[in-house]
């Protein structure tokens, strides 16, 4: 319904804001991800956005990033995860910090986010799996430079698992090419 907004901070209230487009303001709960980017003053931001309809009002989220709005739309297609605990979890986590946490199944990174205990870390590790990897070049692979994204998946189209390629992948030096990447990261996984 809304998609996106552009228009001048009014106000900061963590975790929203008041976003005045065309003198009309909009409030808007955003993850301390997006709160601790958004230019100083009252500039002008577009912020992508999530409108939401319940019973006990409307309300809108905003994410700076494709990729932070949809990690929080996966999120909410989680029973029992509403749109509070999704923006916690984003806040607590950056998107690839979370993709990474659900493709090496590290229910620690979760546990650590407030609001989360085992039991809801557990169902979002099983939940997430494969979701944050794949859809719509929103991934682990869009956190990363375009290389490490080639790398990233001919491991997997070679039949390698998130978290071997993962694995694989963080052991490589930060500017390497995309043929010497593969080549590394094939002899790291015929080590193990």
């Amino acid at each position: 319904m809304i998609g996106r907004l552009t228009g001048s901070i009014l106000e900061k209230n963590p975790p929203q804001i008041v976003l005045d487009v065309g003198g009309v303001g909009y409030e808007v709960d955003v993850p301390m991800s997006t709160f601790y980017n958004l230019p100083p003053g009252k500039d002008k931001v577009t912020l992508l956005t999530h409108f939401a309809v319940r019973e006990d009002g409307h309300f809108l989220y905003g994410f700076l990033s494709e990729a932070e709005r949809f990690a929080f739309r996966q999120l909410l297609k989680i029973s029992g995860i509403g749109a509070r605990t999704a923006l916690s979890v984003l806040s607590g986590l950056s998107v690839g910090d979370l993709a990474a946490a659900v493709a090496q199944q590290e229910i620690g990174r979760l546990i650590k986010v407030p609001g989360i205990g085992k039991k809801t870390a557990e169902r979002l590790l099983l939940e997430l799996k494969g979701k944050l990897a794949d859809a719509g070049g929103v991934s682990l692979a869009a956190t990363v430079d375009d290389s490490k994204s080639d790398i990233l998946n001919a491991l997997l189209a070679l039949g390698y698992n998130d978290k071997e390629a993962t694995s694989a992948l963080k052991q490589l030096p930060a500017e390497i090419g995309t043929s010497d990447g593969i080549r590394q990261a094939l002899k790291l996984l015929s080590k193990v």
